[in-house]
C-alpha cells in the first residue's frame, strides 16, 4: 500500500504500484523558474524532470542566433526520456517556457529503475516516441502552416501541458514557439484577441475562447494529441 501521494505527473502516475517504488525514494521537488536553463545542447543531462505544473521547451538554436521550439513538454510526461537508453548528450536546449514545479531524480538512478523493470523501459520508450511525434509535426507545421494556425496550436498545447488559462508568453516567446517574427506574432496576436479567443496584454495571455482557438488551429495540434492519447493513454 503506497504511503505517500504521488506527484500530479502523467509519467509517474502510469507506473504500477512495484515500479513506482524503485523511482520513489530518489524523487525530490524543485522549482521551475521562468526562463531556467535546465541543460545547454551538448551537455550531458545528468537528472530528469517531471513536471507537475509549467512547461518546458525544447529549443534549436541557430548560427545566426534564432531560437526555434521544437518541442514542449509539460504534466503529462518527463525530459530525459531518451537519455535514459543510450547517449544521454543533450541534443537540443532544454528551458522553462512556463514557471512551475518538477520532480527530479539523478538519470543513473532512472535508468537502473529501466534496467530492473520491463514495464519502466517501456512506459520509457512510449513517452520518448509521443516527444518525436510531436517534434516531427512541428517540423512540418512551421514549414506549412500560417503563423495563425500555428500560434493557436501552441497556446493550446502549451494550455493542456500547463492546466493554465493564464499565461506569460512575450512576443519573442511565442516567435520562438512558431518559428516565426516578432512583428508576425504581434499581428496575429492582435486578430485573436479581436476575435476575443484570448486578451493579451504586455506578455500576459488569458484564453477566453478555447473552442475558437481549436476552429483556428491547424490539424497539427489534434494530429499530436491523438498520437499522445494512443502512446501514453487519454490526457
Amino acid at each position: 500500500m503506497e504511503t505517500m501521494v504521488r506527484p500530479s505527473n502523467g509519467f509517474l502516475s502510469a507506473l504500477s504500484a512495484d515500479d513506482y517504488e524503485l523511482i520513489r525514494p530518489h524523487l525530490r521537488t524543485v522549482d521551475l523558474p521562468h526562463d531556467a536553463v535546465l541543460a545547454e545542447t551538448g551537455e550531458t543531462l545528468t537528472r530528469a524532470y517531471f513536471p507537475h505544473r509549467g512547461v518546458i521547451s525544447l529549443v534549436v538554436k541557430l548560427a545566426k542566433g534564432e531560437h526555434v521550439q521544437v518541442a514542449m513538454i509539460g504534466r503529462d510526461s518527463l525530459l530525459g526520456t531518451l537519455s535514459t537508453m543510450g547517449d544521454a548528450c543533450a541534443l537540443n536546449t532544454a528551458i522553462v517556457l512556463v514557471p512551475g514545479t518538477a520532480s527530479v531524480m539523478d538519470l543513473d538512478r532512472l535508468r537502473c529503475a529501466a534496467d530492473q523493470s520491463g514495464t519502466v523501459r517501456t512506459l520509457l520508450t512510449r513517452h520518448g516516441l509521443a516527444v518525436y511525434a510531436q517534434v516531427q509535426q512541428t517540423a512540418g507545421c512551421n514549414a506549412a502552416h500560417p503563423v495563425e494556425s500555428r500560434l493557436s496550436r501552441c497556446l493550446l498545447h502549451t494550455h493542456d501541458l500547463s492546466g493554465e488559462h493564464r499565461l506569460l508568453l512575450t512576443q519573442e516567446a511565442m516567435a520562438q514557439m512558431i518559428g516565426a517574427r516578432r512583428n508576425s506574432v504581434s499581428l496575429v496576436a492582435n486578430t485573436l484577441q479581436q476575435a476575443n479567443f484570448i486578451h493579451y496584454s504586455r506578455g500576459h495571455i488569458q484564453i477566453v475562447n478555447l473552442d475558437g482557438l481549436r476552429q483556428t488551429a491547424c490539424e497539427c495540434y489534434a494530429i499530436v494529441k491523438a498520437q499522445y492519447d494512443r502512446l501514453l493513454g487519454a490526457r
